[in-house]
């Protein structure tokens, strides 16, 4: 069975991007691989090295993974620093990566702009991180999206590498994961780019968002004047709100304000109104297994034991073998 690896980090709720983008394949593909999901709480180093809450948010990304449908019998659901063998695979790479190439990685460069006070070795050395993850549990495929693609290739560069210098095939190259369909974009609600953190708060949609504040939020989605002659082509805001209403609506609701739009009659609050509705309509038993799950400590505890344990099995045996490899005694 082939091995797939992803992880996220835990700075934040997951939102309706996040549920149709990845997570609800993830739920799929959990039934025909070997899935390995992990809480990179090492990661958020690189950006928040003092967190104020780091448990606190590594529990809510879990309780969120379960309540979407994630089964620790199934997949292995850990957290990363859970993992030490992580971190020795690490420090193995990092003793054959190079200044260069790492300097010349995108996404350093885009963090050293972004927080120019906190220029860290972490930040330099995420491309090893990120391998060591990868490579650990020497996964065949990891599901990335573009900002990740180079990620993925430094980490057949490094696992290339190894083989090179100690003249072994151990590592195999890890692909970039196809989903086998296109993936779902859910639009922001300010009327342009797609929902997420970068979009702000009030664009977007979190699953442990509440009634009321799903509401306040799908009445201030951006619009515009409205259409003055019949089958006018929708501009982007409006296009936005109806492929939101793709994913929550029915069949007929769609339609009807469809028709509404197309002979001039659409009314923006009613169709906002009949959004936010279907929305809070999905998103609610969502959010109330959130809570049911973030406040079973005990069952929580037993995933995290559970996922430690399978994933230090696999990891333990990568590592010894790497030492092996390199030529460290044995004891």
């Amino acid at each position: 069975m082939k091995t797939v690896l992803s992880g996220i980090r835990p700075t934040g709720n997951l939102h309706l991007g996040n549920y149709f983008g990845a997570l609800r394949n993830f739920v799929e593909m959990q039934h025909e691989y070997n899935c390995y999901f992990f809480i990179a709480d090492l990661h958020s180093l690189t950006t928040h090295p003092t967190p104020e809450n780091i448990q606190g948010n590594v529990k809510s990304v879990l309780a969120q993974y379960l309540a979407a449908g994630l089964d620790p019998e199934k997949a292995t659901i850990y957290i990363q620093s859970d993992v030490p063998e992580v971190i020795e695979l690490y420090l193995y790479l990092n003793m054959n990566a190079y200044i260069g190439e790492l300097e010349r990685c995108a996404s350093f460069k885009d963090k050293i702009r972004l927080q120019p006070q906190n220029v860290n070795a972490g930040l330099l050395t995420y491309p090893t991180l990120m391998a060591a993850d990868i490579l650990i549990h020497k996964a065949d495929f990891v599901p990335v999206g573009k900002d990740q693609e180079q990620h993925l290739e430094m980490a057949r560069t490094f696992g290339n590498r190894f083989n090179r210098m100690y003249n072994n095939e151990y590592f195999t190259e890890p692909q970039a994961f196809n989903f086998g369909k296109e993936l779902i974009k859910i639009p922001a609600l300010n009327g342009a780019g797609k929902m997420g953190k970068s979009e702000g708060d009030d664009s977007t949609i979190f699953l442990t968002d509440k009634p009321e504040v799903i509401l306040k939020k799908v009445k201030r989605a951006v619009t515009d004047s409205g259409p003055t002659v019949p089958n006018q082509p929708m501009t982007e805001p409006i296009a936005n709100l109806f492929q939101l209403m793709s994913v929550v609506s029915k069949p007929e609701t769609i339609e009807f304000f469809r028709n509404s739009y197309n002979d001039c009659s659409i009314r923006y609050g009613d169709l906002k109104k009949q959004l936010a509705e279907d929305m809070i309509q999905f998103v609610n038993p969502l959010r109330e297994k959130i809570e049911e799950v973030m406040s079973n400590e005990k069952y929580l505890s037993q995933v995290t034991e559970m996922g430690k344990e399978k994933a230090k099995a696999s990891a333990s045996k990568t590592i010894n073998e790497v030492r092996e490899i390199i030529g460290f005694r044995k004891y």
